[in-house]
């Protein structure tokens, strides 16, 4: 029997408007996305870590920062991550691609795991954390803060042969969510939690946020230390209190077009 490869890929730009060079931005003395990594080796059930940047210049001082610290990189499409990704997993024979992107840094092993499992396991394609089973919600920042999306090579093909759209930067999952092309289920959390909770780095405000929780934390914390450190500590929580709508209405302004061929 073929052995599967699963791989985590990392779509990272350092051009980000609303927080420069977020992922090379420091915590406790170490850059976030070095802090992604080093949780991400964690897992399990994963070959490969590998970031997804581009060809762009912008992107040479992220090169530089890789290479030092012996990180594994492939360099693809500027605008298009759904091409990126395929020319990745073309490239280092990748057949599961768990994709944890950049600026969630909390993003539990846990769950990567979870994830990677269930996709070897059920006939599915695509899976994604929600907070429902059926309807999915984008902007909740704390189940997609720890639960990454997970999909097979096979579906992102199918993707990018019928996607009309060439810029895919913001709001990508959602092609996997077209019942007409792909078979998809929700990893659906109930814990209690508070509903404007931001577990992401989009934001000088998140920023400021994630040097609390991570210096309060150990560093392999788990979803249940934050919920406890802020059921103990919620005044944490008023530092990113201000930026739930401008996140809201940047999604909806730059959402890929998902139209496909043929439809």
């Amino acid at each position: 029997m073929k052995k599967i490869n699963c791989d985590v890929f990392i779509p990272v730009r350092l051009n980000s408007t609303r927080l420069p060079k977020k992922h090379l931005q420091t915590i406790n003395g170490k850059p976030a996305l070095l802090h992604l990594i080093e949780r991400l080796k964690k897992c399990s059930s994963i070959r490969k870590i590998i970031v997804c940047t581009t060809t762009s210049s912008t992107d040479d001082e992220l090169i530089e920062f890789l290479e030092k610290e012996k990180i594994l990189y492939f360099r693809g499409n500027e605008k298009d991550i759904l091409t990126r990704f395929l020319d990745a997993a073309n490239k280092f024979n990748t057949d599961i691609i768990i994709d944890v992107e950049g600026d969630k840094i909390y993003t539990d092993p846990f769950f990567v795991d979870e994830i990677s499992d269930k996709l070897q396991n059920l006939d599915i394609d695509f899976l994604i954390g929600n907070d429902s089973q059926y309807s999915f919600n984008p902007s909740n920042h704390f189940i997609h803060g720890f639960v990454p999306a997970g999909f097979k090579k096979s579906i992102l093909e199918k993707i990018c042969n019928l996607k009309l759209s060439t810029n895919t930067e913001t709001g990508y999952r959602e092609f996997f969510l077209n019942p007409k092309i792909s078979k998809f289920k929700f990893l659906v959390l109930t814990d209690i939690y508070p509903k404007n909770l931001r577990l992401t780095l989009d934001y000088k405000e998140d920023l400021e946020f994630a040097r609390k929780i991570f210096s309060k934390l150990k560093p392999f914390f788990s979803k249940d230390d934050v919920l406890t450190l802020l059921n103990n500590e919620p005044e944490l929580m008023n530092l990113t209190k201000n930026i739930h709508d401008s996140w809201n209405k940047n999604y909806e302004n730059n959402k890929v077009d998902l139209r496909l061929k043929y439809e």
